[in-house]
């Protein structure tokens, strides 16, 4: 089964330097898997979050499923990500340090068809490193615009 979904969160790219990424499983209902499968996702304000020792992903839209009937999935609740423990030790380990954030950066479908979430571990970038990333991408595109040319 060929599932070309893959949904990513552009602006924690922008926000935060990703140190660290980490495949999780998402604990689902049916409804909401079916809303994935329709490309109805959006990670852009989402967070993760220790509680009890488990991490939950926080304000991920998953949107209606629009063939749902009175027991559809309410659109921005507390998902549970799927880690090893050792995994959920060094990620919680890190949290506590000063700086250090867990956000999702892209949401798909593995080869046997689960849907996985790709965490990563982030530090939140200074207004004069986000310009200087535009820069560096601005120039990088002019570079290829001009290799373009000279062939």
């Amino acid at each position: 089964m060929a599932n070309k979904i893959f949904i990513k969160n552009k602006k924690a790219y922008h926000d935060y330097e990703i140190l660290e990424k980490f495949n999780s499983g998402i604990e689902l209902t049916g409804t909401e898997i079916k809303s994935i499968r329709m490309g109805k996702v959006s990670l852009v304000d989402s967070y993760c979050i220790f509680e009890n020792n488990e991490l939950w992903v926080k304000a991920m839209h998953i949107a209606e499923y629009s063939f749902g009937s009175y027991n559809n999935h309410e659109t921005k609740r507390d998902r549970k990500l799927l880690l090893t423990r050792k995994e959920l030790n060094k990620l919680n380990k890190k949290v506590k340090e000063k700086g250090f954030s867990i956000i999702p950066t892209l949401l798909f479908f593995n080869a046997k068809g689960f849907a996985k979430i790709k965490i990563g571990l982030a530090k939140g970038k200074n207004t004069y490193d986000k310009r200087n990333t535009l820069k560096h991408k601005e120039a990088k595109r002019e570079m290829d615009k001009m290799m373009k040319n000279f062939k």
